[in-house]
């Protein structure tokens, strides 16, 4: 078992022993979609720290989408309890990156692209392969992709 995935498992563990219902029902849900990502395909594998975090992300993400539609919908206690839900998977991924840091890094790939002959609206895939490496995992992608377009079309 990855290091990660084991932690999650601890930590559902002591959750359920504190009786601490929204800790530990997020977590087994989260453990069941890396173990659904196990069994996906035609073989079953174990999946490194990396593709763990890529699945905890996938969720979080999930939690924000849905406490932004439950809000839209007027029902206030579940979008709380998926903002809630997102925060506990919040602990297991890295720190996300503030919008300084993240505009200082898409302004590098804008240069980078410019002297690669990239240039105008039309440079965004250069200027996306650029900073996604750099980024991955420490900023959505849908910001980094406005921070892009931001500064492209300045």
């Amino acid at each position: 078992m990855t290091t990660l995935k084991s932690k999650l498992q601890e930590d559902l563990n002591a959750a359920i022993k504190e009786r601490d219902e929204l800790r530990s029902s997020t977590l087994r849900l989260t453990l069941a979609a890396i173990t659904k990502e196990e069994v996906a395909g035609k073989e079953k594998r174990e999946l490194s720290d990396d593709e763990v975090q890529k699945v905890i992300t996938r969720e979080a993400k999930k939690r924000r989408e849905a406490a932004d539609a439950f809000a839209q919908g007027g029902r206030a206690e579940q979008a709380e309890r998926e903002k809630a839900e997102g925060v506990v998977l919040a602990a297991y991924l890295p720190k996300q990156l503030s919008d300084d840091e993240l505009n200082q890094i898409v302004a590098q790939a804008v240069e980078e692209a410019k002297a690669a002959g990239a240039e105008g609206p039309r440079a965004m895939g250069a200027v996306m392969k650029i900073v996604n490496p750099k980024v991955a995992g420490q900023a959505e992608g849908g910001r980094v992709a406005a921070a892009v377009k931001k500064l492209l079309a300045g």
